[in-house]
This record gives structure tokens, C-alpha cells and sequence, in this order.
């Protein structure tokens, strides 16, 4: 009986884990993508071309990542 308890709780626990990195993945695309727009605004020169790379990159990479994440979710 304490073996499922401590199983639960662990499962639980990585659940939480889980979530919080994609809340904190989703976090960081939303202010990637407010620097993002910013930078469009502005003039284009070629330093704000580089940081929109860059931005983008980022970007993929999170969304990569909360993809893993919640196909992980899902077993």
C-alpha cells in the first residue's frame, strides 16, 4: 500500500514538474514574441535581423520542447 502511495506521489510530482516547464516554455515564447514585434516596429537594421533569428530560433526550440513534453504527458 505504501509503494503505490510513494508511486503516486512520485508520478504526481513529475506531472507537476512537467507542467511547470511547459508553463515556463510558453512564458518565454509570449515575451519572446512581444520583443519580437517590437523589434518589427523599429527600424531594420542589421543587429534587430540577427535578434529576430535568434528570437525565432528560440522560439522552435520551446516549441520543440513543449511538444516532447506533453507526448511524455500522454504515456
Amino acid at each position: 500500500m505504501t509503494d503505490e502511495k510513494d508511486n503516486l506521489i512520485k508520478a504526481q510530482n513529475e506531472v507537476i514538474g512537467i507542467l511547470f516547464e511547459i508553463i515556463k516554455r510558453f512564458q518565454s515564447n509570449n515575451d519572446l514574441t512581444d520583443e519580437y514585434l517590437k523589434l518589427i516596429i523599429q527600424e531594420n537594421n542589421e543587429q534587430s535581423k540577427k535578434r529576430l533569428e535568434q528570437i525565432n530560433s528560440e522560439r522552435n526550440e520551446n516549441a520543440e520542447i513543449i511538444t516532447r513534453l506533453l507526448k511524455k504527458l500522454e504515456t
